[in-house]
């Protein structure tokens, strides 16, 4: 699923800020990537996501190299096959719940397609309703607006949003931070049920090493990434 060779990034004026001599991922692997603040982890994320471009090495992802994809095409390509789920949730406030789950839907053809197949009577709506029940939410707030909903009430929004339409890949940038133990533990639990049906891949990154039973693999970036291994040393 993800290969990277000698990948470097930098940012414009300043010193490389993650440089990884190799990384490997296997389809279908659950990867929980662990380490401090500053040690490149949203970095990381965002050159997987192809938000970010190298400024040289080699990054393919499910065979893609994104950065011989132009801008339109490496969107078009996020959203057939990516899931996010942002460590703020960025769910919009005035939407319903349902209508914040099904808005990857509106923006590729695949992810609507996928989930009008995940659907018992074919319909995305359908599936999303199905994938919050799954998690954890009820039927009775699936109208509501999103903004009126408590905290792990929205990270199981954000989960849902980024399941619909079964992506193969599913990055997850810290959603646990702002949860208690149990409810965070009850996450976990019901994120990895969706995602080992369908054999999608997990890169779940957090500083909470406590999680890394739940995972097939564990990778410290720390002692992946040498431009954070130069800074320590410095």
């Amino acid at each position: 699923m993800i290969h990277a060779r000698d990948l470097e990034f930098a940012w414009p004026g300043r010193p490389p800020c993650l440089q990884i001599d190799a990384l490997d991922i296997d389809a279908g692997a659950h990867v929980f990537v662990h380490g401090p603040s500053g040690c490149g982890k949203s970095t990381l994320l965002g050159l997987l996501a192809g938000v970010l471009l190298p400024r040289s090495g080699t990054l393919t992802v499910h065979g893609q190299d994104w950065a011989r994809l132009p801008a339109s095409a490496r969107d078009a390509r996020r959203a057939d096959d990516l899931g996010v789920i942002f460590q703020q949730f960025n769910l919009l406030p005035y939407l319903s719940v349902r209508d914040n789950v099904v808005l990857p839907c509106r923006f590729s053809d695949a992810r609507r397609r996928r989930a009008t197949q995940q659907a018992r009577d074919g319909r995305p709506d359908t599936a999303a309703a199905d994938l919050l029940q799954q998690l954890g939410l009820p039927a009775d707030a699936h109208d509501r607006p999103a903004g009126t909903l408590s905290v792990g009430q929205q990270q199981r929004v954000a989960a849902a949003r980024a399941l619909l339409g079964q992506p193969s890949l599913v990055i997850a940038d810290e959603p646990t931070s702002a949860l208690d133990a149990a409810l965070r533990d009850n996450f976990l639990a019901l994120l990895a049920g969706p995602l080992r049906q369908w054999g999608a891949t997990l890169v779940f990154v957090s500083h909470d090493e406590r999680l890394a039973a739940r995972f097939d693999r564990v990778l410290s970036l720390p002692d992946l990434n040498r431009a954070a291994q130069s800074a320590v040393s410095a």
